[in-house]
């Protein structure tokens, strides 16, 4: 075929426009073909995540419930999904619920506050000394051993039985996780960041600000949310020392009647202000550990 043959043969359908994809002598080449690459994690993700969380929760509430309803499961043992939303409305009408949530919410934050400020002290004089560390670290180590819940009792002794015991002791276990994870992070500082800060002129101060602190964030809001965990389980022990409120009164009270809807009702209220808790921490980490890119899943 000759090229005067070849440049007036139809264009087939599907070829590029006139000039685009020819070659010197005004042949056509066809292209390949660009495809869109999706993520394997996007096209996995038909079913909004939400829901996929959901489902387990409210597959185990009508399996409850039903076992409830056919008699399998008798009330005085554990009541029904339906009498303990009854019992919760109740509870939040007459403001019996709303009253024991912000009393319990005042004595975690308290104990939170003091047990913070003592765990993240105490890491400090800990990792950023040596000294610190031959002093501090196998008193805390000692304490740690010991079942804060054992201590009640010299609590009640030393403090009374008013609030104070009930602070304490949350504050107790508060201190000792962050002292752990703090302390942690601060000694898992990659010394090769130190050496670059100390080359670059930074004195200790200097150090301790930009290189050591933020190293140990990650370890400090890992901290933080065993602390929050353990400090609403040390203010279920805590209320039980002469508490006259709160939900741990709640369920001590209900206990005695053998009330199942409200201690489940308490529980309920325990999880939800957990995960309240958590879902700040978390945030918070967003927000301060932006630097560090970290695996999310897929």
């Amino acid at each position: 075929m000759s090229v005067e043959q070849v440049a007036a043969a139809p264009v087939r359908s599907g070829a590029p426009p006139s000039g685009a994809g020819r070659d010197a002598i005004g042949t056509s080449r066809t292209g390949p073909e660009l495809v869109p690459v999706v993520p394997v994690s996007a096209r996995r993700r038909s079913v909004p995540r939400w829901l996929r969380r959901a489902v387990v929760p409210v597959l185990l509430l009508v399996l409850w419930q039903v076992l409830s309803a056919s008699g399998v499961l008798e009330s005085d043992i554990l009541a029904s999904p339906g009498t303990i939303a009854r019992t919760a409305g109740t509870l939040v009408s007459d403001g019996t619920l709303p009253s024991a949530m912000f009393v319990s919410l005042q004595r975690v934050a308290a104990g939170l506050a003091v047990g913070a400020v003592a765990g993240v002290v105490l890491a400090l004089a800990s990792g950023l000394s040596r000294v610190g560390e031959d002093l501090v670290d196998p008193v805390v180590q000692m304490l740690r051993s010991v079942p804060w819940v054992g201590v009640i009792p010299l609590f009640i002794i030393w403090l009374g039985i008013g609030e104070a015991p009930k602070v304490a002791l949350i504050s107790l276990g508060v201190a000792f996780h962050l002292y752990l994870n703090v302390y942690a992070g601060i000694r898992g500082v990659d010394a090769q960041l130190v050496e670059a800060g100390t080359s670059l002129g930074l004195g200790r101060r200097g150090l301790v600000r930009h290189v050591v602190l933020p190293g140990a964030l990650p370890g400090a809001m890992t901290g933080l949310r065993y602390s929050l965990a353990t400090a609403w389980l040390a203010l279920v022990f805590g209320e039980q020392v002469n508490a006259d409120d709160g939900l741990g009164f709640l369920m001590n009270q209900a206990r005695e009647f053998f009330r199942t809807d409200v201690i489940v009702v308490c529980l309920v209220v325990y999880a939800v202000l957990g995960l309240l808790a958590d879902f700040i921490v978390r945030t918070l980490e967003r927000v301060l550990l932006q630097w560090r890119p970290t695996f999310t899943g897929q």
